[in-house]
């Protein structure tokens, strides 16, 4: 076995192989950032080491700089957890040449199915199943329409190099397919370097199901079975379950031949995973999947195959690494129960799950039974714009796929987060989902039902209980006869009879409540307390919490306010950090309801920005190129005459 290792990551899988590799007797080291200087993983490690400022192109993704700290520690290997350097071959060669494991496949094997055009053909070899379309090298945009032709509407255009919903477009008419063509290689170029593309047919009501293959490059490979993936949003996974809801004994032994068989092609080493698209419109069938793709590092989702299959997928990585081949033969693995992962972020559902940043105020996931914690943050963490916003993952066990749900939705009903925005509520609406609770959902599930799972906020009763915490308290300190706000009578004694309003801003919103009192006991408007929710204080401020739905309530000073409109003309404002990519408009333009007037570029990700209604363009406050804090002014908006 190793006896050290450098952790080339950060956050929740840092965290998480630490754990493992500190259980196993390997001494750890961390790496850190500018903005991670304070980060759990950091203070969890026997040794941490900086490697530059706070954007990944700096610091995490310098592979020279994690190979310096790797042999200023004396670091016998390396393991890259997923993202940044995990699937970057070039990075695996220079560990090599260092004389450092890297924990992971061999370069050859990550440049082999590293790009998806190359990889499908190599399937096509292999005998596995490919999904229809064109993965050749001529990126000519007329030619690439005409290959989307032939191949027959609704296609996918999907980056070569790409991962995690980057690059990837859904067309639906030919008239589409040029700027959908545009935006994708635009954001291949930004996220992976390389804006090639390539066309496939997209598979009408698919599911999205993966295996687990691990291998020891050395001609073996065995399975650890499959895991469903097809809720997603963007094409990003946002549930994952093991095992595959509806999956048949013989649809499950032809895809895990067909995944050890692509492992066994690229004599591939180590954790890497199969990704199959399936054909969800009936039951899954053994001939109606098509390999889409292999991630040759370990999955995000990877904790619902440990919870049935019993294992320690990173150990298995650190066994494979130190040379002692696959711990189990296929025989040896087998499923017990069922398991259900959500991943928490910090975006805005009803933004388009635009992401969020900020210091955490509160974070409580207490853990309970069957539920399995995986984070990196804690209350007083910040959510950085420089990094993925994920907070945590949630999986809940159980000995049948109803008990993991039920874990997991009670969960959510414990779990609080106050802070930035976050997709709790989203994700307690989405496991109560009828389609996903009898398991009959594909990878449209969260689209085409994406208002109803987005409904929902904190009611008038709850945010009033949080005013009366905030203007109770005060006038108790200058009137006699007042309670303590939380007492259990909920009542506030006083003398008198009077009425006023409390100007006050719910997550910045501006509100009035008015509060009254007579006969001894005051009240706000709505109630002052609610059994749907609570009120929590923290030394960052005051939430009304209900239903996984966070709002921060705060007093406003009347001398204090700030402007709502720019100039005479209401602002349209960035809804996240991140870098203009594109300016649409000049002032005097005058647009439509929902005509993009900017794109503004986060976490390798486009977003546009439309218009919230008619109007002429007074202003235009940025140009292409510059960073926008959220909330910072793009557009200003006139109203038509």
């Amino acid at each position: 076995m190793l006896d050290s290792v450098l952790i080339a990551n950060r956050g929740e899988i840092a965290c998480r192989i630490i754990k493992t590799a500190r259980r196993l007797g390997l001494r750890t080291i961390a790496v850190y950032s500018e903005a991670d200087r304070d980060a759990l993983h950091v203070r969890m490690a026997d040794e941490a080491v900086a490697i530059g400022p706070s954007p990944s192109s700096e610091s995490y993704l310098v592979g020279e700089r994690i190979l310096e700290a790797a042999r200023a520690t004396g670091a016998a290997s390396i393991h890259p957890g997923y993202g940044f350097l995990s699937e970057n071959a070039a990075f695996a060669e220079a560990c090599a040449a260092a004389g450092i494991v890297f924990v992971g496949p061999s370069a050859s094997a990550i440049r082999a199915m590293g790009l998806k055009d190359g990889a499908k053909a190599l399937m096509e070899k292999a005998g596995v199943p490919v999904v229809p379309g064109y993965h050749g090298e001529r990126q000519e945009a007329e030619f690439l329409k005409q290959k989307a032709y032939e191949i027959g509407y609704p296609v996918l255009i999907k980056a070569v190099a790409g991962g995690g919903g980057k690059g990837m477009r859904r067309v639906d008419k030919a008239i589409e397919f040029e700027a959908a063509l545009a935006s994708a290689q635009r954001e291949a170029k930004s996220a992976f370097g390389d804006a090639r593309v390539l066309i496939e047919k997209f598979v009408l009501n698919p599911r999205h199901i993966e295996i687990q293959v691990f291998g020891d490059g050395k001609g073996n490979a065995v399975h650890l079975f499959e895991r469903d993936c097809s809720a997603q949003r963007r094409h990003q996974k946002v549930l994952e379950e093991a095992p595959a809801p509806g999956m048949t004994e013989e649809t499950r032994a032809a895809m895990g031949a067909a995944a050890v068989a692509a492992a066994k092609a690229v004599n591939y080493a180590g954790a890497g995973t199969i990704e199959f698209i399936a054909d969800g419109s009936g039951t899954l069938r053994p001939d109606g999947f098509w390999f889409m793709e292999m991630n040759t590092r370990l999955q995000v989702e990877h904790p619902v195959t440990e919870m049935i299959t019993g294992q320690d997928l990173v150990e298995w990585q650190f066994r494979v690494a130190s040379g002692e081949g696959i711990p189990l033969s296929q025989d040896e693995i087998s499923i017990r129960g069922h398991a259900v992962e959500v991943r928490l972020y910090a975006e805005d559902p009803d933004t388009g799950f635009l992401p969020s940043t900020g210091r955490l105020d509160l974070l409580e996931l207490p853990e309970s039974e069957g539920v399995r914690i995986d984070t990196g943050v804690e209350t007083g963490a910040e959510i950085s714009a420089f990094y993925d916003p994920m907070i945590a993952k949630l999986i809940a066990y159980g000995p049948d796929r109803q008990t993991a749900l039920d874990r997991l939705a009670a969960q959510f009903d414990r779990s609080l987060i106050a802070g930035p925005k976050n997709n709790l509520a989203f994700l307690a609406a989405l496991v109560a989902h009828e389609d996903v609770r009898r398991g009959g959902f594909d990878t449209g599930l969260i689209d085409r039902d994406l208002a109803r799972l987005t409904a929902g906020e904190v009611g008038e009763e709850t945010i009033a209980a949080a005013v009366a915490a905030l203007v109770l308290p005060k006038a108790a300190a200058e009137t006699s006869g007042w309670q303590d706000p939380f007492a259990a009578t909920n009542a506030f004694e006083l003398t008198g009879r009077r009425q006023t309003g409390v100007r006050v801003e719910v997550d910045g919103e501006p509100r009035e409540i008015a509060i009254e009192w007579q006969g001894g006991t005051a009240s706000v408007a709505g109630g002052i307390a609610s059994g749907a929710g609570r009120v929590v204080r923290s030394d960052r401020g005051t939430y009304a919490v209900e239903a996984g739905r966070a709002v921060r309530v705060t007093l406003v000073d009347h001398l204090a306010r700030v402007a709502e409109d720019v100039e005479g003309a209401s602002a349209v404002k960035a809804p996240m950090h991140g870098k203009v990519i594109a300016v649409d408009v000049a002032p005097g333009d005058r647009v439509e309801k929902g005509a993009r007037l900017a794109v503004v570029e986060a976490m390798k990700m486009e977003h546009a920005i439309t218009a919230p209604r008619d109007g002429t363009v007074e202003t235009v406050f940025v140009t292409e190129g510059v960073q926008v804090d959220q909330g910072a002014p793009v557009v200003a908006l006139a109203d038509e005459e």
